[in-house]
């Protein structure tokens, strides 16, 4: 059986790696065993977020080394989902998942699975249409079949990394003869991160293939996908995917679990997805329960109705401060403040990632105290 563990590391800067080329050196971590990494860079999670990019190559040189193995090769393998942003009391870090087969390991329970896949490079004038959408489904797929989950009811999370277009990328599919939906880097984001979010819904079969069309990304937000979390950037060519979820194949003490948020003061979607993996929360966790969590999981977005809870508010309206930042650094602040702990993986950009204004918490914990 395959078992996964956790290990949520600190960074003084955005290509510090000491932490986790300790955990390999001192041999609690085989860096073969590096399957997929989650992480916050002090960046401005923007277009020109360079961070991410500087962690990545980071990354892929410590593994090469390592593993005897060209980084770009790696960085078909490894999956690498940054986000950039850490407002408020967000902690710089990142979460390394590793998996390791144990023909000894057995379970009675359901344990972590994880799962990842790569598409082809998504061309520029593919990203935010129906195309980059069956793309991001197709790895969907695949990831969960890697992950070796049965049903779509035992996925939890779906990290995705989608491309975005920069101004370089649209002129040069304009010169090809090619039509790019939008030629705004930003709006490209955006784009991209409902082209994902569409995708992980038709992965999943929260939707199907007649519910949509171009025409309702970032239009029809009836659709959505409740366990969707989606990151756009340069740094990507391909569309790079993470699935988490629970799975009787897999051994081990952790599980996770997931709950929509429906607005940025739900606090209840906090304390209700700890109750569910025995963590309470009255009102903080407790020093020694906190260390029974691996990693928490965070996607939010600014109520576009420009309310919150019937009381108006100013983030879409601020042009001194992108409204993405607000809302990262306001429910890191709530999030932190339950869990005791300021390492937590907060993304703004929820577009069709749960209700508006919403989004959703996942968390991983063990069952035994402690993890890793």
């Amino acid at each position: 059986m395959r078992t996964a563990r956790v290990f949520r590391l600190s960074m003084a800067h955005p290509g510090d790696l000491s932490e986790l080329e300790a955990l390999i050196t001192d041999g609690t971590i085989a860096a073969g065993e590096v399957t997929a990494i989650i992480g916050k860079t002090e960046g401005n999670g923007g277009v020109n977020d360079f961070t991410r990019g500087y962690f990545t190559q980071t990354l892929m040189a410590l593994l090469s080394r390592h593993l005897e193995k060209p980084s770009a090769q790696l960085l078909r393998e490894i999956p690498c989902v940054l986000s950039g942003g850490t407002e408020g009391v967000m902690s710089p870090h990142y979460s390394v998942f590793c998996v390791r087969d144990d023909s000894a390991a057995s379970s009675d329970k359901p344990a972590l699975a994880v799962g990842t896949a790569f598409s082809a490079p998504v061309a520029a004038e593919i990203v935010g249409r129906r195309a980059h959408v069956e793309s991001v489904a197709e790895a969907v797929r695949q990831a969960i079949a890697n992950a070796g989950i049965d049903r779509p009811q035992d996925v939890h999370f779906v990290q995705v990394k989608c491309p975005c277009i920069t101004v370089a990328r649209a002129s040069a599919a304009i010169a090809a003869g090619k039509t790019p939906l939008t030629s705004d880097p930003g709006k490209s984001m955006a784009y991209a991160r409902a082209a994902g979010a569409f995708g992980v819904a038709l992965g999943l079969a929260e939707i199907k293939p007649d519910n949509f069309d171009d025409a309702s990304l970032l239009s029809n937000f009836t659709i959505q996908s409740p366990r969707a979390s989606i990151s756009s950037g340069v740094e990507v060519e391909s569309n790079e995917v993470i699935v988490l979820g629970n799975s009787p194949h897999w051994a081990g003490d952790l599980r996770i679990a997931h709950r929509p948020m429906a607005d940025a003061l739900d606090i209840g979607a906090i304390v209700d997805v700890l109750a569910d993996l025995g963590i309470a929360a009255t009102p903080q966790v407790a020093t020694a329960k906190a260390a029974d969590i691996a990693t928490v999981l965070v996607k939010c977005e600014p109520d576009r109705r420009g309310s919150i809870r019937g009381h108006r508010h100013t983030m879409l309206d601020d042009t001194d401060i992108n409204a993405q930042r607000h809302i990262r650094g306001a429910v890191a602040g709530l999030v932190a403040g339950v869990i005791g702990d300021t390492r937590i993986f907060v993304s703004g950009g929820a577009e069709h990632q749960g209700p508006d204004g919403g989004g959703l918490i996942a968390v991983i914990a063990s069952r035994n105290g402690g993890h890793g």
